[in-house]
């Protein structure tokens, strides 16, 4: 038996050949690390312009510019708030402990570059992510990268210890906060019911309820300046919505432990933009440092 076809079966397969991709297939066709590499440059991207900001606005009233911005961009974009009534007390827990993180670590992270250089902060800053990445670790390798990685945060940071010892205390606080950010990140990234950018987005609007006592008053006077407010807006879209839509996307793809070693990056990114936006030099110790930190990441491979 013979099977032919006619013009009409020839017209439909070039419009098979023709049909537009859809958003999640070309989402989902970008490697995972290009989404870290996105997020690990808007992550301190977003700050340095914060810290030009301190010069208009407190410091806690940038961090509630930051976040209040971004919760609108996430309220207007998502409506997260249709699917959150639908989670069960599990999930709901998930996002409100995610939106509390964001609200106070954001707080200790402003305090803390208020008062030492970004990629100070930056490497204290992964000291958390660190002991997520060694509790995930099972191979002598990925023991090594560690290894390598502390010791370059060692030589970044040993100098500033005795320096500003209240901005230490809260870099300390945010490391601690931002290896609970990854946790939880990484748990709404893989949920099936209002996982990845809409579980995000829910927890952004609460960080915004908790933020508010602590910072709104520190803002309020900014309210009637159109630079501060434009500015912040951009502190909030660069710093809360970009990074953290694109560690979304890689988390649901990366384990946790890989994606924690890869936060390693960081300090690296911190010191570039902090060179080129704030004119901040790393010396000589600084850059040993972040060679460690990338010989880190160069050694980790994730377990097949």
């Amino acid at each position: 038996m013979s099977i032919s076809g006619g013009p009409g079966d020839n017209f439909v397969i070039a419009e098979a050949a023709t049909a537009p991709v859809p958003l999640t297939a070309r989402i989902d066709a970008v490697p995972p690390h290009a989404y870290f590499v996105g997020s690990a440059i808007f992550h301190y991207l977003g700050p340095s312009f914060a810290v030009l900001l301190f010069a208009r606005v407190d410091v806690l009233g940038v961090a509630w510019l930051r976040i209040a911005s971004a919760a609108l961009v996430f309220a207007v974009w998502r409506r997260p708030w249709r699917k959150f009534v639908a989670l069960d007390r599990q999930g709901r827990l998930l996002i409100v402990s995610l939106g509390a993180v964001f609200a106070v670590m954001n707080a200790c992270f402003y305090i803390s570059i208020d008062r030492l250089p970004l990629a100070t902060v930056a490497a204290i800053e992964f000291i958390g992510p660190i002991a997520v990445a060694v509790i995930g670790t099972r191979t002598s390798r990925n023991f090594a990268a560690v290894l390598a990685a502390v010791l370059g945060v060692y030589l970044l940071t040993h100098v500033r210890f005795a320096g500003q010892p209240i901005g230490v205390a809260f870099a300390f606080a945010n490391a601690a906060l931002f290896a609970a950010y990854i946790v939880l990140a990484h748990r709404v990234a893989r949920r099936s019911a209002m996982g990845g950018v809409d579980g995000l987005a829910a927890a952004m609007l609460f960080a915004f309820v908790f933020v508010s006592p602590i910072g709104f008053a520190s803002a309020a006077h900014a309210l009637g300046d159109p630079v501060a407010i434009g500015a912040g807006i951009g502190v909030g879209v660069s710093s809360s919505v970009i990074p953290y839509v694109f560690d979304q996307l890689a988390m649901a793809r990366l384990a946790r432990a890989t994606y924690a070693l890869f936060v390693a990056l960081l300090p690296a990114t911190a010191t570039v933009v902090g060179v080129i936006v704030l004119r901040q030099l790393p010396t000589a110790l600084e850059v040993a440092g972040i060679a460690l930190v990338m010989a880190g990441i160069a050694l980790h491979r994730e377990a097949a």
